[in-house]
């Protein structure tokens, strides 16, 4: 059986330090995997789920967004797509009985892990006004409770609906539906604080917001540049394509303020080299560049190859490309003083790189939040393309754009129509599908919903899946944002902290997840889900669900929808519920590329959705072009004496769930509250390796934000930044402090001072 979840609270103590590793993977991943996964799971379970992982007839794993191969391993999982699956997959429940036990204030003391290794949630709970702690509710109760709130609305826009990566297609598709027919647009989501610059970019240069580039293309490229990432942590299975394209010639470049273990050296798992030899090494070139530099070094890049002979490949930019002439103007000049301030790299690096894209035809870039989380993310993500374009790398077999995308099924939502700003020709498909008139007015991002709800223009928060308190910047302005709501509710299949910061009244609705069957009224059912690189495929839960009577996403939205909007509306609810067939028709004439959706997605490995530029080499952009784009040079301004710190994910962690209190690959064990500090800034700045601290943001607009009581690192990090992990230090991130185009957080460009620790964490 698995073991007990801890009575005490380990987050509390302090971190320990010893060396960071140089190589990922290997056996100590599957030593971990197993140790993680038994905590949570008796040994038969874990044989029984594990396999079904990424299969074509198992589950999709909850974790990250990177595709399945062709042929897919026979253990097609990652140490941490293991963890992923160990938390849902647990023997541990959560029972009204815990609740019962458990006063509200006193889970809202816990920490996150704490919270999240008490199991599976097994019963609607209601925190009524004025109660001090949750008690059960029947699901109809329930449903009547949300529907009476949003009846009672002054007006639709007062509502907000919140979805997390892991909502399946079917589920997205039903809830942006209802949302609609209820009269609102306010579908903020996790996009919106991770790729939205990626999006945004891309859709206005190439004018598809997607990555263009399968897995077959990534193996057959000359050069990788991986800027802004951490796969070894964040999409462990990039590691065996890459070592794949390694093996078939590929170089590959990474751009990064830390090195990670994962690009330096892989040792596969799946390999006898992996296992007992020394594994691959994957980087040939590692620029460590300072945070916020990425726009410097692209622009750097663009230059040299327009002063290079030969470099630019006339015909396709002549053929495919519009505002070549001016960008080409403006790129010809060069601060190269200011280059090298905003890189921090020597000039020599800089041409080292421009060489091997000379020596190279077919060039992918691949980033992640190291890109999209900054001020003018946006103009650099425009000079990643700008970069591409010149040298023809859009539409061409083994190159291309790779945003990694994070969660699960976040592209998969988006392409739903979860979007808080939709295009008119989407409306107009689901309109004439639903024979309705959709809003057209633009809702509420993520960012503009916590202001919404501040301001009192939002009062009711409604979220499908995720951990919208911990995701969120500015943590004590999002949770007291969220108090001000008259009722918050959450489809979740764990606990986590935004359970236990409520509106007036609340709602917990326990939900199956991605490793249970999912058995309707009509039989067995399953669910879609996009991965990053535009693959659409089933996914299938093989476990007896945690309790009996728990309710699909689909069923909770289609039940609710059903409440809320009344008798009258002509929307097949209780279809829908029982037959997600049904759904998938409704998807296949609304959303492009889904033609015959339920006979695709069928077959094994599922199918890729169109994409024009790759496909085609075709733009649908304003111009009907690629677009190049001028964009000038800027830099995060840091005041003497403050660092620029970003945010960043531990080994034991997935978003905002924390599996564990380990980050071996950086050496941290036992603890979480550490800031990775330059050996020689630390100097300057009078810090000892091992000294406490507070971490204390500075913004314009003059608000104290205080992480306290943080162990000092001394670390291998780029000058001038630090790091540390949130949702830690999401209480440093200014709500205001977001990207130019796409108002995303700048989680990566939080400019603090560290003072001598006051308190305890």
């Amino acid at each position: 059986m698995a073991k007990q979840p801890p009575h005490r609270d380990p987050a509390q103590d302090a971190p320990h330090v010893g060396p960071p590793a140089h190589a990922a993977a290997g056996l100590p991943a599957i030593g971990h995997t197993l140790r993680m996964a038994a905590d949570q799971m008796s040994p038969g379970r874990v044989l029984s789920t594990l396999r079904r992982v990424n299969q074509p007839d198992g589950f999709d794993c909850p974790g990250c967004a990177w595709p399945e191969p062709d042929k897919p391993h026979l253990a097609e999982f990652c140490e941490n797509g293991a963890k992923a699956v160990a938390e849902e997959a647990t023997e541990r429940r959560i029972t009204p009985e815990f609740f019962a036990a458990h006063p509200v204030a006193e889970l809202a003391d816990r920490s996150g892990y704490w919270l999240g290794q008490q199991g599976r949630l097994t019963a609607p709970m209601l925190l009524d006004e004025g109660a001090t702690h949750y008690a059960p509710i029947g699901w109809d109760d329930a449903f009547a409770l949300i529907a009476a709130e949003l009846t009672a609305l002054d007006s639709p826009n007062e509502a907000a609906f919140y979805t997390s990566g892991r909502t399946s297609n079917e589920a997205a598709f039903a809830y942006q539906l209802f949302a609609r027919r209820l009269g609102t647009n306010n579908l903020p989501d996790c996009s919106n604080m991770c790729h939205e610059s990626s999006g945004s970019a891309l859709t206005e240069t190439l004018g598809v917001g997607k990555g263009s580039v399968s897995l077959k293309d990534l193996y057959q490229a000359d050069l990788i540049i991986v800027a802004g990432q951490n796969p070894g942590t964040n999409h462990p299975r990039m590691l065996s394509a890459l070592e794949r394209a390694k093996r078939a010639g590929a170089r590959i470049v990474s751009v990064n303020p830390l090195p990670e273990a994962g690009l330096e050296r892989f040792k596969n798992p799946q390999t006898p080299r992996g296992l007992v030899g020394g594994g691959t090494r994957l980087t040939d070139l590692f620029l460590q560049i300072r945070l916020g530099g990425d726009l410097a070094l692209f622009r750097a890049l663009n230059h040299l190859l327009l002063t290079t002979p030969g470099a630019v490949d006339d015909a396709f930019v002549a053929e495919h490309c519009a505002g070549y002439e001016e960008f080409a103007a403006e790129a010809a000049e060069l601060d190269r003083a200011a280059t090298l301030a905003a890189t921090g790299l020597p000039w020599e690096r800089i041409e080292e790189l421009h060489r091997l894209v000379l020596s190279s035809k077919k060039i992918i870039v691949c980033w992640a939040m190291g890109l999209t989380q900054h001020k003018h993310s946006v103009p650099t993500i425009r000079e990643v393309v700008n970069f591409l374009l010149l040298r023809g790398n859009v539409g061409r077999p083994g190159a291309g754009v790779c945003p990694v995308r994070g969660h699960s099924n976040v592209q998969g939502d988006r392409t739903m129509g979860i979007f808080e700003r939709p295009s008119a020709a989407f409306l107009d498909a689901l309109g004439k599908e639903f024979a309705f008139e959709p809003p057209r007015a633009h809702g509420f991002d993520t960012v503009d919903t916590i202001r919404a709800m501040r301001d009192g223009r939002v009062k009711v928060f409604f979220a499908m899946g995720g951990n919208f308190v911990s995701a969120s910047p500015d943590t004590d302005a999002t949770e007291a944002a969220m108090r001000r709501c008259r009722l918050t509710v959450h489809v979740s299949t764990k606990l986590n902290r935004s359970h236990v910061v409520t509106g007036a009244r609340a709602l917990i609705l326990p939900t199956l997840g991605r490793t249970d069957r999912d058995v309707s009224t009509l039989g067995p059912q399953f669910v879609s889900v996009e991965d990053s690189m535009g693959m659409v495929h089933s996914s299938r839960g093989g476990l007896r669900p945690p309790a009996p009577g728990l309710l699909s996403e689909v069923a909770i939205v289609s039940r609710l929808a059903r409440a809320a909007l009344g008798p009258q509306d002509p929307t097949p609810w209780e279809d829908f519920a029982r037959d997600y067939d049904l759904i998938r028709d409704r998807i296949a004439r609304v959303v492009p590329g889904f033609d015959d959706f339920n006979t695709k997605v069928r077959r094994p490995g599922g199918f890729a959705l169109p994409h024009a530029p790759r496909d085609s080499r075709t733009f649908p952009t304003a111009t009907g072009k690629a677009n190049f784009t001028v964009n000038p040079l800027t830099a995060p301004d840091v005041p003497p004496g403050r660092l620029l710190l970003q945010t960043l994910r531990s080994h034991d962690q997935y978003n905002t769930t924390v599996y564990g209190l380990d980050d071996r690959y950086r050496g941290i064990t036992g603890g979480r509250r550490v800031v990775l500090v330059n050996p020689e800034d630390a100097a300057e700045l009078g810090l000892a390796d091992g000294q406490f601290v507070d971490l204390v943001g500075e913004w314009k607009d003059g608000v104290e934000r205080r992480a306290p009581h943080f162990r000092v690192v001394h670390y291998p990090v780029a000058r001038g930044g630090a790091a540390a992990y949130y949702p830690e230090t999401n209480v440093l991130v200014p709500l205001d402090s977001t990207a130019d185009v796409s108002n995303t957080p700048t989680s990566k460009a939080v400019v603090v001072r560290l003072e001598p620790a006051t308190r305890p964490a």
